[in-house]
C-alpha cells in the first residue's frame, strides 16, 4: 500500500526535514509540497492526495482554518512548533498532531496511523458492499461490528468510540471516515462529535437525543435537519 502525501509549511528547513521523512518510509509517496496552503488547493481537490502534512502558523491562514475550507479532505497529521493548537486540531479529527522539532520515531508513529487508517478502511470496502457489518482496529485486534448493534459514534479528540449494545470500542479513525461509512438510511449525523442510528433513538427534548441512559447533543444549526430525517413518514399526529 502506498499512501500519496503532500507537505505544506511555509518555512523551507521544515518542509526539508519532512522530505527526508518521507523518503525513508517506504510506503509514503511525497507528490507535492507548498509553502502556501492556498497553492494546495486544485492538487487536494483532484482526490490524488491521501495523506496531508500540514503546518498550523503560517502568514495567510493558518493550517487549521485552511483544513475547514476544504471540501473531502483527505486524513491530515498537523505539523507544528506551537503544541497549544493540539487540542483544535484533534477537534478536526487530524490523524496526529506533530510538535517541531520532530523526531523520524515519532513521524513513523504517525505515518503508521496512516497506513492503519488506510488498512481498516480497506478490509471496510470489501465487506461494506455484501455484508451487514463492518471491522475496526482496537486493543491490536481487528474486531467485527454488526450495524444493527450500533448505538452511536462518538468523536473524541484523535479516536473515535463506537458504541453498542453489549460495549464500546476506541479507535484511531477520523469521525469523517466513520460517518462516509456508516449507511446513510440508518445513522445520522446529529452533532459535529455524534452520530446516531436512527433506530435506536429512544426520545427528543430539545437539542437533546437520547438513547438508553446516554444523552446526545444536537447541533442548532443541524436542528431541522435532523428532526426532519428522524421523523419523516414516523410521526404520528391528531
Amino acid at each position: 500500500m502506498i499512501i500519496n502525501c503532500i507537505i505544506v509549511d511555509d518555512e523551507p528547513l521544515a518542509r526539508k526535514g519532512l522530505k527526508e521523512y518521507v523518503t525513508d518510509v517506504d510506503f509514503l509517496k511525497l507528490v507535492g509540497e507548498f509553502e502556501n496552503p492556498l497553492k494546495a488547493t486544485e492538487l487536494i481537490s483532484s482526490g490524488d492526495v491521501q495523506l496531508l502534512f500540514l503546518d498550523i502558523q503560517m502568514p495567510k491562514i493558518t493550517g487549521l482554518d485552511f483544513f475547514r475550507t476544504l471540501q473531502n479532505a483527505p486524513p491530515v497529521i498537523f505539523t507544528t512548533a506551537y503544541p497549544q493548537y493540539a487540542l483544535e486540531g484533534f477537534e478536526v479529527n487530524a490523524l496526529d498532531y506533530l510538535v517541531k522539532p520532530i523526531s523520524f520515531d515519532r513521524f513513523l508513529k504517525a505515518a503508521m496511523k496512516a497506513r492503519e487508517y488506510y488498512e481498516v478502511r480497506e478490509t471496510n470496502e470489501k465487506e461494506k458492499a455484501t455484508t451487514d457489518y463492518f471491522f475496526i482496529k482496537t486493543d491490536n485486534k481487528l474486531v467485527k461490528i454488526l450495524f444493527e448493534d450500533v448505538l452511536f459514534v462518538e468523536a473524541l479528540q484523535n479516536y473515535v468510540t463506537i458504541h453498542t449494545l453489549l460495549k464500546k470500542y476506541m479507535t484511531y479513525l477520523t469521525f469523517k471516515s466513520v460517518e462516509e461509512y456508516l449507511p446513510a438510511d440508518k445513522f445520522l449525523k446529529v452533532h459535529k462529535s455524534y452520530i446516531v442510528a436512527a433506530s435506536k433513538v429512544d426520545s427528543i427534548e430539545g437539542n437533546d437525543i437520547r438513547i438508553g441512559q446516554q444523552h446526545i447533543p444536537i447541533s442548532r444549526n443541524q436542528k431541522d435537519e435532523v428532526m426532519e430525517k428522524l421523523l419523516k413518514g414516523k410521526f404520528l399526529k391528531r
